[in-house]
């Protein structure tokens, strides 16, 4: 495994993050391909054995139920010091006024639920999941960087939003003395490249860590074009973000295949070489469901695509709408 300080700060992460997104108590919350407890413990040991230190989740993931099933893992398989763990704040975790959103009231019980659930003092990485358009960003700032110095969170991080958001907490942040974002979760893969317009170069400008999420495309760029999966049948979400440009992105799936046929190697490899290949990209957010998954994201690690190939794969992708985010 590869170790890499994430964003300029001094927090060494795995060059791979296990999203644990896909682990929960099935029928609780949004999704319903979520594994249970028992399938999940595997998965999670395995990608420690493998050398993976860093771990990402959130509180809407499974209602809680992620954090749940990572907090009580972690314990288990290892020193709580040895890893690094994120998650989010953000969505909504009951019907009622305050359960959601960046206030500092919001914050503030967030933090505390999302420590109870881990079964841990702190949280290595602690991530705005989305801007909130209802509060002011010097609020939101000032909780953060209160959560820190509380000491119920090491580092502060933020997702998908768009490059000006970004810039504007990052300025704002600096202006108050508070404490700085060290990184950036979003929306990068081989059928989604509009990150690389503006917010790959604001994060290399600023120093910031960048954690792509769904590097895989939900698994469309491992598998034909016109093959499913019982994920795929299920995840709204994941519909939303590819159902614009289906013709170029079949063409960049191809080209895929194309490129593992030629080095004998399963297209994830590919798929995940290349974000690897990004000098801005710290850590992937690898989904694992079952084995294999994990073997072919640590395989990725070695290897190297000629600029022929990056080529190749790059060529027909087109612009794209922003999804993702509002």
């Amino acid at each position: 495994m590869q170790y890499v300080n994430l964003g300029r700060s001094g927090l060494q992460v795995s060059r791979l993050c296990l999203g644990c997104m896909t682990y929960g108590t099935p029928g609780r919350g949004m999704h319903d391909w979520t594994l249970d407890e028992s399938a999940s413990r595997p998965l999670i040991r395995q990608a420690i054995e493998l050398g993976i230190n860093f771990f990402d989740t959130a509180n809407a993931y499974s209602e809680g139920g992620s954090e749940e099933i990572l907090g009580k893992a972690l314990k288990d398989f290892g020193q709580r010091e040895d890893f690094v763990i994120a998650t989010k704040v953000y969505m909504p975790m009951r019907k009622a006024p305050n359960s959601g959103g960046l206030s500092r009231k919001a914050i503030m019980q967030a933090i505390d639920d999302s420590l109870q659930r881990l079964g841990t003092d702190y949280v290595d990485l602690y991530q705005i999941h989305r801007w909130d358009y209802r509060t002011p960003i010097e609020e939101t700032l000032e909780a953060l960087h209160d959560v820190v110095k509380s000491g119920k969170a090491r580092y502060i991080g933020a997702s998908s939003m768009y490059a000006w958001q970004f810039a504007k907490a990052l300025y704002t942040s600096e202006r108050h003395g508070w404490t700085r974002f060290i990184s950036m979760q979003n929306h990068l893969n081989l059928l989604n490249r509009e990150e690389e317009r503006e917010m790959l170069p604001l994060c290399a400008a600023e120093g910031i860590g960048v954690l792509p999420w769904s590097p895989l495309a939900r698994g469309r760029l491992t598998r034909d074009w016109n093959s499913g999966s019982s994920r795929e049948e299920h995840d709204a979400f994941g519909k939303s973000l590819y159902q614009h440009t289906e013709d170029a992105d079949r063409r960049v799936v191809e080209a895929v295949a194309r490129v593992a046929e030629r080095r004998r190697i399963p297209r994830a490899q590919v798929a995940m070489a290349w974000l690897l290949h990004k000098s801005e990209v710290s850590a992937p957010i690898v989904g694992a469901s079952r084995d294999g998954h994990l073997q072919d994201a640590v395989a990725a690690l070695a290897l190297t695509l000629d600029a022929d190939e990056r080529q190749e794969l790059e060529a027909a992708y087109i612009p794209h709408p922003v999804v993702g985010f509002q």
